[in-house]
């Protein structure tokens, strides 16, 4: 059973790298929402963009669900604050993605009303942006990391990777709230590379070898 949670739960882990990327370049033109209510459009592209972030959400929720028999084993207060976490994380990501369907709809209104609007809604878009693949998936990371290191579901290098990826992108959502750089920057995209890795990683060993199995308890001596 736990081998076939591990690669679902792996599964799905690759599947929200490859869907959040995917989603990211095609509704890219999207994102300059005053030029693009404004222009020809590019609707199918944006669309594509919206189906892949539909599927991001799903698999986010699936990780959740997926790892709370395993974790609920190790401490369970934790593994249900896990699935609350991914649920979160999906809803605002979810938002994002209706903000943006809402502005291919303004761009058929002409005017500098469609504009300011268009632009409005891209705002929505940025700022659950930082909320969901920033600040709530570093906490989430944090719990995940911190639960397998204490736990030894995964080798602890890959632990430590989420604690360190989890920390960074987390420190990185902050200091964007708080105006230290944009949202967009070289610094953030820095920032979000090792909790990338972390959940390659994870999927990977994962889908390979499964979790750590447990240590056998040692018999002491009369």
């Amino acid at each position: 059973m736990d081998r076939r949670t591990a690669v679902v739960t792996g599964a799905l882990f690759l599947l929200t790298e490859v869907a959040a990327v995917a989603g990211m370049l095609l509704y890219r033109p999207v994102l300059d929402g005053a030029a693009y209510a404004a222009g020809g459009g590019a609707d199918g592209r944006v669309a594509a963009g919206a189906l892949c972030e539909v599927v991001l959400v799903l698999a986010v929720v699936g990780t959740g669900v997926a790892l709370y028999p395993v974790l609920r084993r190790h401490q369970e207060a934790v593994a249900l604050g896990y699935v609350c976490g991914r649920l979160l994380e999906a809803a605002v990501i979810a938002v994002g993605i209706v903000s943006l369907l809402a502005v291919v709809t303004l761009r058929r209104d002409a005017g500098a009303e469609a504009a300011t609007a268009a632009r409005a809604l891209v705002a929505v878009h940025d700022r659950t942006f930082l909320l969901g693949p920033n600040l709530v998936l570093g906490a989430n990371s944090l719990a995940l990391a911190s639960l397998m290191h204490r736990s030894r579901l995964v080798p602890r290098p890959v632990a430590v990777l989420g604690l360190v990826g989890g920390t960074l992108i987390l420190a990185s959502g902050v200091a964007v709230l708080f105006g230290v750089y944009p949202q967009v920057s070289t610094a953030g995209s820095l920032a979000a590379l090792p909790v990338f890795a972390w959940e390659v990683t994870l999927a990977v060993r994962l889908l390979a070898k499964g979790f750590t199995p447990p240590r056998p308890a040692v018999a002491l001596p009369d």
